[in-house]
């Protein structure tokens, strides 16, 4: 394979442009929209803040999103668990329970428990973080749920038109509740905290 040439017959330089963007580069950036969002909150947060901290130029940010606003929307759906695999372990409130074990470990990230509420609060002005926040955390957990309620349905365990977003308020608001807004431990530790969640969301569904 030969080297393209130009006219002189010297061999053509790839374009500035053409330049291939860093990985490493890339992966600074975002640890460091993490740090900045949870220090500073995404209304005061800026490209200088992130590019010093990352410790690079700001055109290192800019080659590679517009603005914090597309930045922080492609980090979101970066770090988020897309295509969980629902819990099959054969029972309504295993399932559960599996369900919860997952959830806490993923609400008590940094991204779940200092980025994720910021961003909320923003969504309410910013479409467009609605529609990512939407697509990137309550649709893939709502395919979970309902996948775990159409399995209760075929083995008994629940009625015949079950409501999944029922479900999903049952099993996973009160962990939610407890560990993004009141930001309280369990008091007696999470292993039994779940126990106890499980059992009242499954007597709930199955009233």
């Amino acid at each position: 394979m030969t080297t393209p040439s130009g006219p002189s017959g010297t061999p053509r330089r790839a374009p500035a442009g053409a330049a291939v963007l860093r990985e490493d580069v890339t992966e600074a950036i975002r640890a460091a929209v993490f740090a900045e969002l949870a220090a500073v909150g995404f209304a005061r947060m800026s490209i200088e803040g992130i590019a010093r901290r990352a410790g690079v130029g700001k055109t290192a940010v800019y080659r590679r999103w517009k603005s914090k606003l597309s930045l922080v929307l492609d980090l979101v759906g970066a770090v988020t668990v897309q295509g969980l695999p629902a819990p099959a372990t054969g029972s309504l409130h295993g399932d559960v329970r599996a369900l919860l074990e997952v959830a806490a470990h993923a609400l008590r990230h940094p991204v779940a428990s200092q980025v994720i509420p910021d961003l909320l609060v923003e969504a309410a002005r910013h479409p467009e973080i609605a529609d990512t926040l939407k697509a990137a955390l309550l649709d893939p957990q709502q395919g979970v749920v309902a996948q775990v309620v159409r399995a209760a349905v075929e083995r008994g365990e629940l009625p015949e038109g079950a409501d999944p977003d029922r479900a999903l308020d049952l099993v996973l608001g009160p962990l939610y509740w407890r560990l993004v807004v009141v930001r309280t431990e369990p008091p007696q530790g999470y292993p039994h905290y779940l126990d106890d969640l499980a059992r009242a969301a499954v007597a709930a569904l199955t009233a």
